[in-house]
């Protein structure tokens, strides 16, 4: 595994090269299936995926947690198959709404037989949440690899 991180205190940037096509990881990302089976921090598991694959669709996520039950929302703003994808992301306050929406940008590269992913998240809080996310999205990268190399043989 590859992986390299910048940001700023309001943006984070982790890019990883992951040992599979660039048309499967997009899939991957994109198809509820799947993300139900990688997605989300270590010691968490998702009950539920919905995805609603086109410009302005909505997706929604149910994660078990250590600590109870949390859920994630967001649209999507720009889908182009195989090498770009953005999304809104936000964790939902007990009352349904929305907490912070950042807005989250995968981009997809090939390099041979892998691919060099490129994920960006903007705008956050704080040092602090951008530390947070960074933590969570790495455990969420370290799933996927392991999905990956599972679902690849």
């Amino acid at each position: 595994m590859t992986e390299a991180m910048t940001g700023t205190d309001q943006e984070l940037t982790i890019t990883r090269v992951f040992d599979t096509p660039r048309e499967l990881l997009f899939e991957v990302w994109t198809n509820p299936d799947h993300l139900a089976l990688w997605w989300g921090p270590k010691d968490c598991t998702t009950e539920s995926w919905t995805v609603e694959l086109e410009s302005g669709g909505a997706w929604r996520t149910c994660l078990h947690t250590p600590d109870g039950v949390q859920w994630a929302r967001g649209s999507y703003r720009e889908i182009d198959r195989p090498e770009r994808l953005v999304f809104t992301f936000s964790w939902e306050e007990p009352d349904g709404s929305p907490e912070h929406d950042t807005l989250v940008t995968i981009t997809l590269a090939e390099l041979g037989d892998k691919t060099e992913m490129t994920f960006r998240q903007a705008v956050l809080r704080s040092v602090e949440e951008r530390d947070d996310h960074v933590a969570g999205w790495r455990e969420c990268f370290d799933n996927l690899t392991a999905y990956l190399k599972e679902t690849v043989r």
